[in-house]
């Protein structure tokens, strides 16, 4: 019995040390968090920032007879370092990005290529999202297509 409380001792003791430990290395790494701007270099470094023209097109109303539609977004590099988009999905499958896969220096223009295919897809409204990935300032952009499929 007293084996086996040495033991429980011994284990708690051990696990306090460890989770003191923990929290040590939590606040070190806020503290490093802090000093690192949302581009992921340090507030003195450049940063890229994607900017967009408009973040919602409307593809109007159209027949099921003719469904694909394409459009586009075009943005700029408003930043101060190059522009690299990591990653363009959609909401559904009938929506398919294209992008560069090239830098986009600071100060130069870009576009996002969407295409809708409403083949074999229900007649009405529809929205979809576009997310778009960046190394830049605001890493995340949702963009949206719209529009109305008639029968």
């Amino acid at each position: 019995m007293k084996k086996t409380v040495r033991i429980f001792a011994l284990a708690v003791t051990l696990c306090l040390g460890c989770g003191s430990i923990g929290v040590a290395q939590v606040q070190r790494h806020k503290t490093v968090v802090s000093e690192i701007s949302p581009a992921g270099g340090s507030k003195a470094e450049n940063y890229a920032e994607i900017k967009f023209d408009t973040l919602r097109v409307d593809l109007g109303k159209f027949p099921a007879s003719n469904p694909v539609r394409k459009c586009s977004y075009a943005f700029t590099n408003v930043g101060t370092a190059p522009l690299i988009i990591h990653q363009a999905f959609a909401s559904c499958g009938c929506t398919v990005p294209s992008f560069t896969k090239d830098p986009i220096k600071p100060g130069q223009r870009g576009k996002i290529d969407v295409t809708y295919d409403g083949t074999g897809k229900f007649p009405g409204k529809f929205i979809k999202t576009i997310t778009i990935r960046t190394n830049a300032k605001n890493e995340i952009v949702r963009l949206i297509i719209e529009g109305t499929m008639t029968e």
